[in-house]
Protein backbone atom coordinates (compact mmCIF):
# COMPACT_ATOMS: atom_id res chain seq x y z
CA UNK A 1 0.00 0.00 0.00
CA UNK A 2 1.87 3.42 -1.63
CA UNK A 3 0.40 5.75 2.33
CA UNK A 4 1.66 3.47 4.92
CA UNK A 5 0.19 3.30 8.01
CA UNK A 6 2.59 4.83 10.84
CA UNK A 7 3.45 3.42 14.39
CA UNK A 8 2.51 6.56 17.11
CA UNK A 9 4.48 6.70 20.26
CA UNK A 10 0.96 5.28 21.77
CA UNK A 11 1.31 1.77 20.24
CA UNK A 12 -1.47 2.52 17.70
CA UNK A 13 -0.74 2.73 14.02
CA UNK A 14 -2.34 5.96 11.73
CA UNK A 15 -3.00 6.22 7.98
CA UNK A 16 -0.21 8.53 6.26
CA UNK A 17 -3.08 10.18 4.36
CA UNK A 18 -6.14 11.67 5.80
CA UNK A 19 -9.68 13.26 4.40
CA UNK A 20 -10.03 16.76 6.50
CA UNK A 21 -13.69 18.56 6.82
CA UNK A 22 -11.73 21.96 8.07
CA UNK A 23 -13.48 23.61 4.67
CA UNK A 24 -16.77 21.48 4.47
CA UNK A 25 -18.64 23.85 6.21
CA UNK A 26 -22.10 21.68 7.79
CA UNK A 27 -25.07 20.01 6.33
CA UNK A 28 -25.54 17.78 3.52
CA UNK A 29 -22.44 18.72 1.47
CA UNK A 30 -19.93 17.07 4.20
CA UNK A 31 -21.97 14.32 4.75
CA UNK A 32 -21.83 13.34 0.86
CA UNK A 33 -17.86 14.48 0.74
CA UNK A 34 -17.17 11.97 3.93
CA UNK A 35 -19.11 9.34 2.61
CA UNK A 36 -17.10 10.05 -0.88
CA UNK A 37 -13.55 9.87 0.62
CA UNK A 38 -14.61 6.70 2.56
CA UNK A 39 -15.87 5.01 -0.89
CA UNK A 40 -12.80 6.10 -2.28
CA UNK A 41 -10.21 3.99 -0.28
CA UNK A 42 -9.74 6.92 2.41
CA UNK A 43 -9.82 5.42 6.07
CA UNK A 44 -8.75 8.08 8.00
CA UNK A 45 -10.94 10.89 8.79
CA UNK A 46 -9.68 14.27 10.21
CA UNK A 47 -12.53 16.77 11.83
CA UNK A 48 -12.62 19.31 14.90
CA UNK A 49 -14.59 20.78 17.27
CA UNK A 50 -14.67 24.31 15.66
CA UNK A 51 -15.41 22.87 12.08
CA UNK A 52 -18.78 22.06 13.33
CA UNK A 53 -19.49 19.59 11.26
CA UNK A 54 -18.80 16.46 13.47
CA UNK A 55 -22.60 15.52 13.34
CA UNK A 56 -22.44 15.22 9.95
CA UNK A 57 -19.34 13.35 9.83
CA UNK A 58 -20.68 10.80 12.11
CA UNK A 59 -23.84 10.18 9.73
CA UNK A 60 -21.40 9.36 6.71
CA UNK A 61 -19.37 7.54 9.26
CA UNK A 62 -23.01 5.30 10.20
CA UNK A 63 -24.37 5.58 6.37
CA UNK A 64 -20.78 3.85 5.20
CA UNK A 65 -21.49 0.19 6.65
CA UNK A 66 -17.85 0.10 7.60
CA UNK A 67 -16.91 -1.26 10.99
CA UNK A 68 -15.76 1.17 13.74
CA UNK A 69 -11.94 -0.05 13.36
CA UNK A 70 -12.03 0.21 9.45
CA UNK A 71 -12.03 4.15 10.01
CA UNK A 72 -9.01 5.96 11.87
CA UNK A 73 -11.37 9.44 13.14
CA UNK A 74 -9.60 12.36 14.40
CA UNK A 75 -10.66 15.35 16.21
CA UNK A 76 -9.87 18.58 17.79
CA UNK A 77 -10.82 20.63 21.13
CA UNK A 78 -11.12 23.94 19.87
CA UNK A 79 -12.69 25.71 22.91
CA UNK A 80 -15.80 25.90 21.04
CA UNK A 81 -18.60 27.54 23.07
CA UNK A 82 -16.21 27.94 25.89
CA UNK A 83 -16.25 24.59 26.92
CA UNK A 84 -13.49 22.81 28.74
CA UNK A 85 -12.19 19.41 27.76
CA UNK A 86 -13.92 16.88 29.70
CA UNK A 87 -17.41 18.42 28.23
CA UNK A 88 -15.81 18.67 24.91
CA UNK A 89 -14.61 14.95 24.07
CA UNK A 90 -18.07 13.79 25.39
CA UNK A 91 -20.01 16.28 22.99
CA UNK A 92 -17.47 15.00 20.26
CA UNK A 93 -18.01 11.60 20.19
CA UNK A 94 -21.53 12.01 20.72
CA UNK A 95 -21.52 14.05 17.72
CA UNK A 96 -19.67 11.39 15.95
CA UNK A 97 -22.23 8.42 17.01
CA UNK A 98 -18.75 6.40 18.66
CA UNK A 99 -17.16 5.53 21.71
CA UNK A 100 -14.17 6.92 21.61
CA UNK A 101 -11.94 8.69 18.82
CA UNK A 102 -9.05 7.43 17.67
CA UNK A 103 -6.86 10.88 17.94
CA UNK A 104 -8.02 13.59 19.77
CA UNK A 105 -5.70 17.50 19.49
CA UNK A 106 -5.75 20.28 21.41
CA UNK A 107 -6.36 22.41 18.46
CA UNK A 108 -3.64 25.05 19.26
CA UNK A 109 -1.39 26.67 22.59
CA UNK A 110 -3.51 29.60 23.00
CA UNK A 111 -6.45 26.90 23.94
CA UNK A 112 -4.27 25.28 27.19
CA UNK A 113 -5.70 27.34 30.04
CA UNK A 114 -4.69 28.39 32.45
CA UNK A 115 -1.46 26.72 31.42
CA UNK A 116 -0.25 23.94 28.65
CA UNK A 117 0.75 21.28 32.01
CA UNK A 118 -2.67 21.76 32.86
CA UNK A 119 -4.47 21.48 29.92
CA UNK A 120 -2.29 18.42 29.15
CA UNK A 121 -2.56 16.57 32.03
CA UNK A 122 -6.63 16.76 31.12
CA UNK A 123 -6.03 15.19 27.55
CA UNK A 124 -4.17 12.23 29.40
CA UNK A 125 -7.44 11.90 31.77
CA UNK A 126 -9.22 11.53 28.09
CA UNK A 127 -6.78 9.05 27.18
CA UNK A 128 -7.02 7.26 30.47
CA UNK A 129 -10.89 7.31 30.22
CA UNK A 130 -10.57 5.50 26.63
CA UNK A 131 -12.28 8.51 25.11
CA UNK A 132 -9.48 8.97 23.14
CA UNK A 133 -6.79 5.74 22.23
CA UNK A 134 -4.23 8.14 21.36
CA UNK A 135 -3.66 12.05 22.21
CA UNK A 136 -1.83 14.85 20.60
CA UNK A 137 -1.53 18.52 19.86
CA UNK A 138 -1.84 20.99 16.68
CA UNK A 139 -0.05 24.26 16.10
CA UNK A 140 2.48 23.86 18.90
CA UNK A 141 5.57 25.19 18.12
CA UNK A 142 9.20 24.06 19.88
CA UNK A 143 8.79 26.21 22.83
CA UNK A 144 5.08 24.62 23.65
CA UNK A 145 6.72 21.28 23.30
CA UNK A 146 9.14 21.48 25.47
CA UNK A 147 6.95 23.14 28.33
CA UNK A 148 3.97 20.21 27.46
CA UNK A 149 6.86 17.27 28.10
CA UNK A 150 8.81 18.43 30.65
CA UNK A 151 5.41 17.60 33.02
CA UNK A 152 3.99 14.93 30.97
CA UNK A 153 3.07 11.72 31.90
CA UNK A 154 2.13 10.69 28.29
CA UNK A 155 4.16 12.08 25.41
CA UNK A 156 1.55 13.49 22.59
CA UNK A 157 1.58 11.26 19.64
CA UNK A 158 1.54 13.86 16.48
CA UNK A 159 1.69 17.78 16.10
CA UNK A 160 -0.33 18.84 13.57
CA UNK A 161 1.42 21.93 11.90
CA UNK A 162 0.75 23.58 8.34
CA UNK A 163 3.34 22.47 6.32
CA UNK A 164 4.57 23.15 2.99
CA UNK A 165 7.70 24.17 0.87
CA UNK A 166 7.16 27.69 1.40
CA UNK A 167 7.24 27.33 5.35
CA UNK A 168 9.64 24.42 5.37
CA UNK A 169 12.46 26.48 6.74
CA UNK A 170 10.34 27.87 9.19
CA UNK A 171 8.65 24.87 10.41
CA UNK A 172 11.31 22.65 10.76
CA UNK A 173 12.55 23.24 14.18
CA UNK A 174 9.14 21.81 14.51
CA UNK A 175 10.09 18.81 12.53
CA UNK A 176 13.51 18.10 14.15
CA UNK A 177 12.37 18.54 17.46
CA UNK A 178 9.30 16.15 16.92
CA UNK A 179 11.37 13.29 15.47
CA UNK A 180 13.81 13.60 18.41
CA UNK A 181 10.90 12.97 20.97
CA UNK A 182 9.01 10.14 18.97
CA UNK A 183 6.31 12.81 17.69
CA UNK A 184 4.80 12.65 14.50
CA UNK A 185 4.02 15.03 12.34
CA UNK A 186 0.79 15.74 10.73
CA UNK A 187 0.58 18.08 7.52
CA UNK A 188 -2.01 20.13 6.32
CA UNK A 189 -2.76 22.75 3.73
CA UNK A 190 0.33 21.38 1.92
CA UNK A 191 -1.16 22.06 -1.06
CA UNK A 192 -1.58 25.66 -0.77
CA UNK A 193 1.57 26.55 -3.09
CA UNK A 194 -0.82 25.71 -6.02
CA UNK A 195 -3.92 26.39 -4.46
CA UNK A 196 -3.19 30.03 -2.84
CA UNK A 197 0.28 31.18 -3.97
CA UNK A 198 0.56 30.21 -8.15
CA UNK A 199 3.27 31.73 -9.99
CA UNK A 200 6.15 31.37 -6.98
CA UNK A 201 9.26 30.01 -7.54
CA UNK A 202 7.87 26.44 -6.65
CA UNK A 203 6.03 26.55 -10.12
CA UNK A 204 9.69 25.30 -12.14
CA UNK A 205 10.82 22.34 -10.02
CA UNK A 206 6.96 21.32 -9.16
CA UNK A 207 6.06 21.48 -13.43
CA UNK A 208 9.69 19.75 -14.40
CA UNK A 209 9.23 16.97 -11.88
CA UNK A 210 5.39 16.21 -12.76
CA UNK A 211 6.34 15.63 -16.47
CA UNK A 212 9.41 13.44 -14.84
CA UNK A 213 6.89 11.63 -13.44
CA UNK A 214 3.57 11.64 -15.47
CA UNK A 215 2.23 13.55 -12.33
CA UNK A 216 0.03 16.74 -11.26
CA UNK A 217 1.77 19.01 -9.57
CA UNK A 218 -0.42 18.36 -6.38
CA UNK A 219 0.73 14.83 -6.57
CA UNK A 220 4.22 15.90 -6.52
CA UNK A 221 3.77 18.13 -3.79
CA UNK A 222 1.83 15.41 -1.64
CA UNK A 223 5.05 13.17 -2.11
CA UNK A 224 7.65 15.85 -1.41
CA UNK A 225 5.39 16.09 2.43
CA UNK A 226 5.47 12.52 2.26
CA UNK A 227 8.78 12.00 2.03
CA UNK A 228 9.31 14.97 4.79
CA UNK A 229 7.86 11.93 6.79
CA UNK A 230 4.52 13.23 7.25
CA UNK A 231 1.23 12.18 7.64
CA UNK A 232 -1.17 14.23 5.16
CA UNK A 233 -4.08 15.74 5.66
CA UNK A 234 -6.08 16.99 2.41
CA UNK A 235 -9.61 17.13 1.35
CA UNK A 236 -11.26 17.76 -2.13
CA UNK A 237 -14.60 17.57 -3.28
CA UNK A 238 -13.39 15.93 -6.66
CA UNK A 239 -13.22 12.06 -6.85
CA UNK A 240 -10.91 12.30 -9.58
CA UNK A 241 -8.35 14.50 -7.23
CA UNK A 242 -9.39 12.29 -3.89
CA UNK A 243 -8.10 9.15 -6.16
CA UNK A 244 -4.99 11.28 -7.57
CA UNK A 245 -4.11 12.24 -3.90
CA UNK A 246 -4.04 8.86 -3.28
CA UNK A 247 -2.18 7.86 -6.30
CA UNK A 248 0.65 10.50 -5.44
CA UNK A 249 1.80 7.97 -2.57
CA UNK A 250 3.62 5.69 -5.03
CA UNK A 251 5.48 8.51 -6.38
CA UNK A 252 9.03 8.19 -4.79
CA UNK A 253 11.20 11.48 -5.40
CA UNK A 254 15.03 11.38 -5.35
CA UNK A 255 16.96 13.39 -2.95
CA UNK A 256 17.82 15.81 -6.05
CA UNK A 257 14.13 16.02 -6.42
CA UNK A 258 13.56 16.82 -3.41
CA UNK A 259 16.62 18.91 -2.96
CA UNK A 260 15.12 21.27 -5.94
CA UNK A 261 11.60 21.66 -3.95
CA UNK A 262 13.24 22.55 -0.87
CA UNK A 263 15.70 25.30 -2.66
CA UNK A 264 12.76 26.46 -4.48
CA UNK A 265 10.80 26.82 -1.04
CA UNK A 266 13.12 28.87 0.72
CA UNK A 267 13.19 31.26 -2.45
CA UNK A 268 9.89 31.93 -2.07
CA UNK A 269 9.58 31.86 1.50
CA UNK A 270 12.21 35.03 1.35
CA UNK A 271 10.71 36.75 -0.80
CA UNK A 272 7.42 36.81 1.34
CA UNK A 273 9.44 37.37 4.34
CA UNK A 274 10.56 40.58 2.47
CA UNK A 275 7.65 41.37 1.50
CA UNK A 276 5.92 41.35 5.14
CA UNK A 277 9.56 43.42 6.03
CA UNK A 278 8.41 45.87 3.44
CA UNK A 279 4.44 45.77 4.02
CA UNK A 280 5.57 46.96 7.73
CA UNK A 281 7.75 49.97 6.65
CA UNK A 282 5.28 51.28 4.03
CA UNK A 283 2.55 50.84 7.24
CA UNK A 284 4.90 52.41 9.61
CA UNK A 285 6.29 55.33 7.19
CA UNK A 286 2.97 56.28 6.67
CA UNK A 287 1.71 56.12 10.04
CA UNK A 288 5.04 58.50 10.73
CA UNK A 289 4.22 61.06 7.75
CA UNK A 290 0.33 61.00 9.49
CA UNK A 291 1.69 61.65 12.63
CA UNK A 292 4.28 64.18 11.92
CA UNK A 293 1.28 66.07 9.28
CA UNK A 294 -0.87 66.32 12.61
CA UNK A 295 1.24 67.49 15.00
CA UNK A 296 2.39 70.28 12.04
CA UNK A 297 -0.90 71.02 11.50
CA UNK A 298 -1.31 71.40 15.19
CA UNK A 299 1.89 73.42 15.46
CA UNK A 300 3.54 70.90 17.82
CA UNK A 301 7.67 70.32 16.96
CA UNK A 302 8.52 66.93 17.19
CA UNK A 303 12.05 67.63 17.45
Amino acid sequence: MPWESKKLNSGYYIPSIGFGTWTLGNGQGPIDQVEQALENGYNHIDTAQSYRNEGETGVALKESGLSRSDVFVTTKYSGTNSLDIPTSIKNSVNSLGISYVDLYLVHSPRLAVPDIPTCWAQMEKVKEDGLAKSIGISNFGVEDMEILIASAKIKPAVNQILLHPYVYQQQKPILDYAAKNGIVIEAYSALIPITKLPGGPLDKPLNELAAKFGATTEQVLLAWTKAKGAVVVTTSSKKTRLQGYLAAGDITLSSEDIAAIDAAGALGEKKANMKTILKRVVVGAIACTAVFGACNFLGISML
